[in-house]
């Protein structure tokens, strides 16, 4: 007997492939969806990685040319009213406010200061915005797929001792498939959470810490610019 049920278990596929082809339908979509999550989180993932990088060496390369000594209006000059980096957006929306502020005479419109700090504080919100955007969906799956997966492994563990009472059968053949299905589900869950949950918590310190950056930046160029504005 025991020769006979090793022989039909080792007939039973028990890889991934198997395993989901073998479940029911509403667990076969808990495992899609869980796969989709993973990858879906594993793109941003990469995709701000690849952003964070990016910006770092554009904040780098653009804080030498601020500090360099030259002029900040041949800097403005060089690279535009719409440059591509981050930092060089904020030094451009206080350029721009710099140069709107003065009249035909030479003369400033009253509360420039203000102007100006008002013109970098929503460049770099728009920057926050733009850096942060994709967070969200890791926080969300890093919460959520590990009760996805459970609400499989409930639901496949339900349907193989609805199985087993059917057959009226209870050897390992006719039970170890069923919970083999189900925990696949919790496996997925906690295979898609996991990386999300440990980048979220990393891409989110690297986030603040480049808009500690720019925000850092825009209090010491409108420093610059108030004591020309004194002068």
């Amino acid at each position: 007997m025991e020769t006979e049920m090793l022989a039909q278990a080792q007939g039973i596929d028990f890889s991934m492939l198997g395993l989901f082809a073998r479940a029911t339908f509403t667990v076969k979509l808990v495992m899609l969806l869980l796969v989709i999550a993973s990858f879906w989180a594993w793109a941003i993932i990469i995709q701000k990685l690849i952003a964070y990088r990016a910006a770092r060496r554009e904040a780098e390369r653009f804080d030498r040319s601020f500090w360099s000594g030259d002029p900040l209006d041949e800097l403005f000059d060089q690279i535009g009213p719409e440059p591509a980096g981050r930092a060089e957006r904020v030094f451009a929306a206080g350029m721009i406010e710099w140069r709107r502020s003065h009249r035909q005479d030479g003369g400033l419109i009253a509360g420039a200061q203000a102007r100006i700090d008002r013109s970098m504080d929503v460049a770099v919100a728009k920057e926050a915005e733009a850096l942060q955007s994709g967070l969200p969906v890791l926080a969300t799956v890093g919460s959520v797929a590990p009760f996805v997966g459970l609400f499989g492994t409930v639901w496949g563990i339900m349907h193989a001792f609805i199985e087993i009472a059917q057959q009226q059968n209870t050897s390992l053949v006719v039970v170890a498939p069923g919970i083999a299905e189900a925990l696949l589900a919790t496996g997925l869950g906690l295979l898609a959470a996991i990386p999300a949950v440990i980048f979220y918590n990393k891409l989110s310190a690297d986030s603040d810490r480049l808009l500690a950056g720019y925000e850092a930046f825009a209090d010491e160029f409108a420093t610059i610019l108030s004591r020309q504005l004194d002068a």
